[in-house]
């Protein structure tokens, strides 16, 4: 089971760009039952082996800004680590309510996000640079990602494309470069704390790594805002879930 659901999450985030953080955490813990600080280590763990798979076709087509990626990192990076340590010292036992709220709220708002931009027909890029309010900002996307593992890919895109003038295939290239950072080191850091089961982990990895490079080879052929929009209501759907597990 945890290798099909491998593969579907990372040929959907492979079709879609959609952040592999936010589908997998809310499936690990409705479906898988782990904890939620457990579900989110291991989500981004995963995250991050998936977007390494696919990090040299952004790379060879020069989709990466660098200074607007250091920029990104200066401020996400730190955040990261101050909401892993967030999460460290929660009682999960005492606040697993609050955390599922909290997972089911971003991935909600993600979404809503997302769907609002794949009903547009292009993404539009900002006519003034105001980049250098990106490290704050950044800094905060960070934060969310270290206590729900969602947000890096959706949120970054969206900063990225109201604070800077890049083109949207720079959008897309410089935002998944952040989210591999963001998540490779939040992974680290939860796999140092223990926050992962290793068992889910290796099989969500096997079939993940097969379905990003099919979802990336498939990209070009089928109707990825179609797709994108299908994902997203069932996003919302997850996070709805987790909505009323944490109210309940």
């Amino acid at each position: 089971m945890e290798y099909l659901a491998g593969f579907l999450i990372a040929c959907a985030v492979g079709l879609t760009g959609v952040g592999a953080g936010s589908i997998t955490a809310p499936i690990l813990i409705l479906f898988f039952h782990l904890k939620p600080s457990v579900a989110v280590g291991t989500a981004l763990t995963f995250a991050a082996v998936i977007k390494f798979a696919v990090l040299p076709i952004y790379l060879r087509r020069r989709q990466v800004n660098y200074r607007i990626l250091l920029l990104l990192c200066a401020g996400g990076i730190p955040g990261v680590v101050i909401g892993i340590q967030i999460l460290k010292r929660m009682s999960v036992e005492d606040h697993e309510k609050g955390i599922f709220l909290v997972l089911g709220i971003t991935i909600i708002s993600l979404s809503l996000v997302n769907l609002y931009r794949s009903f547009r027909r292009r993404m539009n890029s900002a006519t003034i640079d105001r980049s250098k309010w990106l490290p704050p900002i950044a800094a905060l996307i960070g934060a969310e990602v270290g206590v729900s593992s969602a947000g890096a890919g959706a949120l970054g895109a969206v900063v990225i494309m109201t604070l800077t003038q890049l083109t949207p295939a720079m959008v897309v290239g410089t935002d998944m470069v952040f989210g591999l950072t963001i998540s490779t080191i939040g992974s680290g850091l939860h796999l140092f704390i223990g926050h992962y089961d290793l068992h889910v982990l290796e099989r969500l990895c096997a079939g993940g790594i097969v379905g990003a490079i099919g979802g990336a080879l498939m990209s070009s052929r089928l109707p990825s805002r179609t797709l994108q929009m299908v994902l997203f209501i069932c996003l919302i759907g997850l996070g709805l879930q987790l909505c009323i597990k944490g109210i309940s």
